[in-house]
């Protein structure tokens, strides 16, 4: 069983499409960043892909969630790296950056939620609840919506890696 930085195919294994890297702080001064971002990305990685209009809405909107939780949960200072890679159907987003030890482990909490056997009860109950939603809710969307696999993992200097695999085409045959 791969470990959890590795996901479906190994480190050596994984070819990149592109990495950006963000100051953290330019990022977040603003929401719409977000959208944008998430924009520019899906089209950029789904132009070939076998319905390249479907495949970059479902790119963008998966990724406009993890965009956007990183905007609610992240630290102060330093870099957002952003980066995709692809292999055959499978891809893999990875989203590097600061977190303090609490916002760490409240994404292990939300990352927990994900892999629940009842993820997608966890799901509605926060998608409809009155209380505003808590950063989980979009984790939560990937997981139960577009099937992501969402691992963290914690480095010593203080960033944290934010990964979602998944499959939004099925094989090209």
């Amino acid at each position: 069983m791969p470990s959890p930085s590795e996901g479906v195919f190994s480190q050596s294994d994984l070819p990149q499409m592109l990495q950006m890297d963000l100051n953290i702080e330019d990022f977040c001064s603003d929401w719409s960043h977000c959208d944008l971002m998430s924009a520019y990305l899906a089209r950029m990685v789904s132009h070939n892909r076998l319905d390249s209009l479907l495949f970059s809405n479902l790119y963008s909107s998966a990724v406009n969630e993890l965009m956007e939780t990183v905007f609610r949960m992240r630290g102060k200072e330093g870099t957002l790296q952003f980066s995709v890679h692809r292999k055959d159907n499978i891809d893999r987003i990875e989203l590097v950056f600061p977190v303090e030890d609490d916002t760490y482990l409240a994404y292990q909490d939300a990352i927990g939620k994900v892999a629940d056997d009842n993820a997608e009860k966890l799901y509605l109950e926060a998608l409809f609840a009155e209380a505003e939603p808590d950063a989980s809710l979009g984790l939560l969307e990937l997981g139960v919506d577009y099937g992501a696999r969402l691992t963290v993992d914690r480095f010593e200097d203080g960033r944290m890696q934010l990964t979602a695999e998944m499959t939004l085409e099925e094989d090209k045959k």
